[in-house]
């Protein structure tokens, strides 16, 4: 299991239990992941296997749908089912890829939103309602995984310079964008968390908190061998191929797809192998269109075998470098003997090692340490640490782990928690 799906399993559990996201969890998980996390708690508990077997469901949605989107507009000179193989080569690229991420929930509603361009590149006739749903599902991907708001210029240029869009289909598109986030926004100015939505969700950015679970150069490596692909196809398709007008105007939106999901990555404050699902739908199209125009000869054989074996072998040779020089750790959570204490407790962890949570459950709001720190080591602001001693006092935690000693150092400023709990080891509090 990953350090954000642990944190994901915990969120929905807490918000099953009646809390609030933001309000009641700190963290910066977009508001419809944590709804889909909650209800899939709801569902099933703390079950890493429900949560499997809805990103293969979304996989193999994405997937049909990407296929019968060139069928239906013809993108390519014949029918295949070849862009199918490749996606589903490209979704095993990374362990990561076909986990339940916000990223993968988001990604699908941005291919919905592809769809309705390429139907603009056909129809060529003024369509409100295909404007609308484009804004529409772009919206709703941003309010899955915040970082996906770099696709609202992307709205904007393949609206107006490939879709056509008069001024009215762009206001509308643009209506549809931000009901979501309206609709979200409403929620939270509802039940009186409309500042904690503000300041954990709309205002965290790279700049504030960055989580480098795997360098840029680890997700280079894992990509190496779609982006050489993609990179011929993009040049194949752009100089040398010779494309209808519909066609050349799909080519131009899956660039700009591409390019847009470039600033998602920079973006994006954690550096994760899942936020490059976003590039799937791209490589699916461009290394498509270089196999189906190049399909014989021995040189194209051999280019084939090397892609359908290469992409994952490359994922699969990653993984157990990680794992054999023990790198992952900045990135999976295992149970080890020391985690035991916390089994059937409720417990909050002060620090990285999100291990105590396997078998434990999340007392207090404070989910994601690095976002919960700046509350909890503010001392001189007796407004922070009012609300502290309050949430600490409302559900307090049987065990704490206090990796950093902040815990030791808010038994100075509260001294009655110094009665309450008892120092069992270096860093572990028992409440008494």
């Amino acid at each position: 299991m990953t350090q954000p799906e642990m944190i994901w399993m915990l969120l929905g559990e807490r918000l099953a239990e009646g809390g609030h996201m933001y309000k009641d969890v700190i963290d910066n998980t977009a508001p419809l992941s944590a709804g889909v996390f909650w209800m899939m708690h709801v569902l099933f508990g703390k079950s890493l296997l429900a949560h499997q077997l809805l990103a293969y469901f979304l996989i193999c949605f994405q997937i049909i749908y990407v296929n019968n989107l060139f069928f239906n507009f013809r993108t390519f000179e014949e029918n295949s089912y070849v862009p199918a193989l490749i996606m589903g080569v490209l979704f095993h690229s990374s362990f990561d890829f076909i986990r339940l991420t916000p990223m993968l929930m988001g990604s699908s509603f941005l291919i919905l939103a592809v769809g309705q361009f390429f139907s603009q590149t056909v129809l060529q006739k003024e369509n409100t309602s295909s404007a609308l749903l484009v804004g529409l599902y772009l919206g709703i991907a941003c309010c899955f995984h915040f970082p996906l708001i770099a696709f609202f210029p992307y709205l904007l240029v393949v609206g107006v310079a490939i879709g056509g869009y008069n001024f009215s289909q762009l206001i509308l598109a643009m209506v549809g964008y931000f009901l979501p986030l309206a609709c979200v926004t409403t929620y939270y100015f509802w039940i009186g968390g409309i500042g904690e939505f503000f300041s954990e969700f709309l205002l965290t950015s790279k700049l504030e908190f960055s989580y480098k679970h795997v360098s840029l150069q680890d997700l280079f490596f894992l990509m190496v061998i779609p982006v050489f692909f993609t990179t011929i196809g993009i040049i194949y398709g752009s100089f040398f191929k010779s494309l209808t007008v519909n066609q050349q105007k799909q080519l131009q939106i899956m660039l700009i797809f591409f390019l847009s999901a470039v600033v998602v990555v920079f973006l994006s404050n954690r550096n994760t192998p899942y936020q490059l699902v976003l590039f799937v739908l791209p490589m699916c199209y461009f290394i498509s269109l270089f196999f189906l125009s190049n399909s014989s000869g021995i040189l194209m054989t051999i280019l084939t075998y090397f892609f359908l074996m290469g992409v994952p072998l490359t994922g699969m040779f990653w993984l157990f470098q990680k794992t054999a020089l023990n790198e992952s750790n900045a990135y999976t959570v295992k149970q080890e003997n020391r985690h035991e204490i916390a089994n059937g407790k409720k417990v909050l962890v002060l620090g990285t090692d999100l291990g105590y949570y396997w078998n434990a459950s999340l007392a207090t709001p404070y989910l994601n340490y690095f976002h919960s720190k700046k509350l909890l080591t503010n001392y001189l602001d007796m407004s922070s640490m009012a609300q502290v001693y309050q949430a600490m006092r409302m559900d307090m935690p049987e065990i704490i782990i206090d990796e950093e000693g902040v815990f030791m150092e808010l038994i100075h400023v509260f001294p009655s928690f110094k009665e309450l709990y008892v120092l069992e080891r270096r860093g572990v509090y028992v409440l008494k």
